[in-house]
């Protein structure tokens, strides 16, 4: 049973969503029949409650989006609200659909997307990953956080060639070690106010740490807002080589740590815009012109199913003129296509940059 004062609040928060102007998908799903339904419920496991789903929209009327999954099994408790957000969120992907089997496709398709290094800065491909066996964030136990980041630590210890690298725990960090991360962009810091509200933080450092490659353009954050984020980056835009090790990666580890995965959603994770491939391929891109009039911009990306951000991701502003563009779609299609629809769209953009 769901306690009175979880209830109480929910019944509050719900009353001030509603009255307020709020744009997020939470708002326009969550009529008052979907929340009597729901506001009873808990996952089975984890005993996740409507408003462990919920609080971080309720508490931020700006939010886009306004939920997370506290657990795996939220998916399906939940179903009536998580449902038409994924289908609104992910191009139409309906409750009736199922996410196609992963396939990373022929890697050496892609090439470079700016080959004269006019426009493209740099080009980053992450994944997400949860390991199977844990909840997400919200339901974590310190004592869980520290055991994934052990398990996190040494599978990763055995990656040879170039993604051989070293893990830092952020416990315990050095200061220098910690700044030369921050200043290579590396390190994330504790989430932001939504990922706060939705108590996606707790026990703050413990068990979180991050992981890098020699060369520096592959990492893998552990305990973040996933349990992990698989990144390959480097500048300038050469998909084909970027997205090549982020697939060598993501094969590797898989063998030694079993993800949580759903014949229907694909690969599970905290964020609802972030199942399915969960793949994101963006690039840093300066189109000065594009960009001079962002609702065009805006326009020509939403065309290739991209989304427009600032240069430091989102809820940022663009620094000098310089976005940071991505696909949007990440389920009901595969890995290759996901990453093509933003190959594609770049390509177009920088193509319309050149003749305006």
């Amino acid at each position: 049973m769901v306690d009175a004062a979880v209830l109480a609040k929910l019944e509050e928060g719900y009353a001030k969503l509603a009255a307020s102007d709020s744009k997020s998908l939470l708002k326009k799903y969550l009529t008052k029949e979907v929340f009597d339904n729901l506001k009873n419920k808990v996952t089975p496991t984890f005993k996740s409650t409507l408003l462990d789903v919920i609080q971080s929209g309720l508490e931020n009327h700006d939010s886009g989006v306004g939920i997370y999954a506290p657990d795996a099994e939220a998916y399906t408790v939940f179903a009536e609200l998580f449902d038409p957000i994924i289908e609104d969120y992910h191009g139409g992907f309906k409750k009736t659909d199922k996410h196609p089997a992963s396939n990373f496709g022929d890697v050496s398709t892609f090439g470079n997307v700016d080959p004269t290094n006019e426009y493209v800065i740099s080009t980053r491909v992450r994944c997400g990953r949860s390991m199977q066996g844990y909840p997400f964030n919200p339901c974590l136990t310190e004592a869980q956080y520290k055991e994934m980041e052990g398990k996190v630590s040494s599978t990763l210890s055995g990656l040879e060639g170039e993604l051989k690298g070293k893990f830092y725990p952020l416990t315990g960090m050095e200061k220098a070690v910690q700044q030369q991360l921050i200043d290579d962009h590396f390190l994330f810091k504790e989430g932001d106010r939504f990922l706060q509200a939705a108590n996606a933080c707790r026990f703050w450092p413990s068990g979180r740490g991050i992981y890098h490659n020699d060369n520096k353009t592959f990492l893998v954050w552990c305990n973040e807002e996933d349990h992990l984020r698989i990144i390959s980056m480097q500048q300038g835009g050469d998909l084909g080589q970027i997205y090549g090790r982020l697939v060598n990666a993501v094969n590797e580890i898989e063998k030694r740590v079993p993800f949580s995965h759903d014949d229907r959603l694909g690969f599970l994770t905290f964020c609802p815009t972030n199942l399915g491939t969960t793949i994101r391929a963006s690039v840093h891109i300066k189109v000065p012109k594009l960009a001079a009039n962002l609702a065009k911009l805006e326009e020509v990306a939403g065309k290739y199913n991209l989304q427009v951000r600032g240069t430091r991701g989102e809820h940022t502003e663009a620094e000098g003129g310089v976005y940071d563009i991505s696909n949007k779609r990440r389920m009901g299609l595969t890995e290759y296509q996901a990453v093509k629809e933003m190959y594609d769209g770049i390509a177009e953009l920088i193509k319309l940059e050149k003749s305006l």
